[in-house]
């Protein structure tokens, strides 16, 4: 295929180094968004009577043709095209002709590309909060299915205080909710539209770049034309938000790999979510939690990626931008297709109320009750929490627990003790009272809920 830009030289350029140029094996995923900005720059130009109306109709018919051909497999990339730009310009013309060659008039591939990836990434980005909403859909299921399923609340990887499971999944709810305020936000700041900054300094041609703003969606037009064809803060902002996004998922597929043990077994994955070994028949492995946990890497990665390409450039496009795209794909494929696994994976497990609770019965994790019990009765916190420290300390010597402890026992730290303290620190009571707001009581819990129902 001849270069578009090939008038200026006397030569070919080197096979190897063409090769190297080329961008058609990864943009071409943006071949829709490529398709529907230049359907609205030859609108525009056509209404701004830089091109007859005729000529814009038989490049937009042309064009929509590509592009049906394009989704329906007819026609497949021609791998020797420069870019998706390109591609698609060589085929137009290849199509109708001479007209063909109009399309280009005041543009340049520079707020083209600008342009394609505004719009994949408003795509994309979208798609991504559609599958966050998914998930949160099914931490709401296990959530609602497990408002009194008692499990001991860890800190330091170490047993705390009684919490109900349905509780600690709302925390990773409140995560991804977050996750889609930034995701949001960025789209923000990214939806105002680059196209018709040319290379880097506008075109003499009286356009109208808000035409194919509003055309394509868009809240506005970039204002400065050499930060419209250099900008890509968007692409770092998204892309760190789909980092935070991972973060939250390795967090919670770390827990999922643990509760899935044997050592815990308070959560059963379905088979569906599981692989096995090759060696150990009794071997369930949560495999997708894994790579979840591990793919989170290469989001960050990409993240780093974008930023260190984009630290040393000086104004306006270098070819060092070309670099972006693969690190943007590669960002977006990963956090859809994580998201896309862990949600049916989360809906689908089996929750081991037994054996949560079980484990809230060991470790003392109603200490803190104890000591409030003496506060309640007058002991200043620091000495009820001392007086507590020494019980659990004798209830460790000689193999007892809190509520295994007699009465008489108790007396012999502090007269205060009486009966009653055994409702005190009955775990079911431990958890319903921890009634402030955000706590994980059952009222706390149903408010919780209602408020991620707004989002899933």
């Amino acid at each position: 295929m001849d270069k578009m830009w090939a008038g200026r030289f006397s030569k070919a350029l080197d096979k190897e180094a063409d090769d190297f140029n080329s961008s058609i094996h990864f943009d071409c995923k943006m071949y829709r968004q490529d398709i529907e900005g230049s359907i609205a720059h030859a609108t525009m130009l056509a209404e701004c009577n830089i091109i007859s109306k005729s000529d814009s109709e038989i490049i937009i018919s042309g064009l929509k043709g590509i592009l049906a051909d394009l989704d329906s497999g007819t026609l497949a990339f021609d791998f020797d095209a420069e870019d998706i730009h390109m591609f698609v310009e060589a085929e137009l013309t290849k199509r109708i002709g001479d007209v063909g060659k109009r399309l280009h008039t005041a543009r340049s591939r520079n707020d083209q590309v600008a342009l394609d990836i505004r719009l994949y990434m408003r795509d994309e980005a979208n798609e991504v909060i559609s599958l966050i909403k998914k998930l949160l859909g099914a931490i709401l299921v296990q959530a609602e299915a497990n408002k009194e399923a008692i499990l001991p609340g860890y800190t330091h990887l170490q047993r705390a205080q009684p919490i109900m499971f349905s509780h600690h999944l709302c925390a990773y709810a409140m995560m991804f909710i977050r996750d889609i305020g930034r995701i949001e936000d960025a789209l923000k700041r990214m939806n105002f539209s680059p196209l018709g900054s040319c290379a880097l300094a506008g075109t003499t041609y009286e356009t109208n770049r808000e035409r194919t703003a509003e055309l394509l969606g868009f809240d506005g037009i970039t204002l400065n034309s050499i930060d419209g064809v250099s900008d890509r803060d968007f692409c770092v902002e998204l892309m760190s938000a789909f980092s935070l996004v991972m973060t939250h998922l390795s967090r919670f597929s770390e827990e999922v790999i643990l509760w899935s043990s044997w050592e815990f077994k308070f959560v059963e994955l379905d088979d569906s979510y599981t692989t096995g070994s090759s060696i150990m028949p009794q071997k369930k492995n949560p495999d997708m939690a894994e790579l979840v946990r591990g793919k989170t890497g290469r989001v960050y990665g990409d993240l780093v990626a974008m930023l260190t390409i984009l630290k040393g450039i000086p104004l306006a496009y270098n070819k060092d931008m070309q670099e972006d795209k693969e690190a943007i794909f590669d960002s977006v494929e990963t956090v859809k297709k994580c998201l896309s696994i862990f949600a049916p994976m989360i809906e689908t497990m089996s929750v081991r109320k037994d054996k949560m609770y079980a484990a809230a019965g060991e470790g003392f994790i109603n200490a803190t009750d104890l000591a409030d019990y003496l506060v309640k009765k007058g002991q200043p916190f620091r000495s009820a929490y001392k007086t507590v420290g020494q019980i659990v300390g004798k209830c460790v010597a000689e193999k007892k627990t809190l509520e295994t402890l007699t009465l008489s026992e108790y007396k012999e730290f502090d007269e205060l003790f009486e009966e009653d303290l055994y409702q005190e620190i009955d775990l079911k009571n431990c958890v319903e009272k921890r009634i402030s707001a955000g706590g994980t009581s059952v009222a706390s819990i149903n408010t919780q809920i209602e408020y991620i129902k707004k989002f899933a």
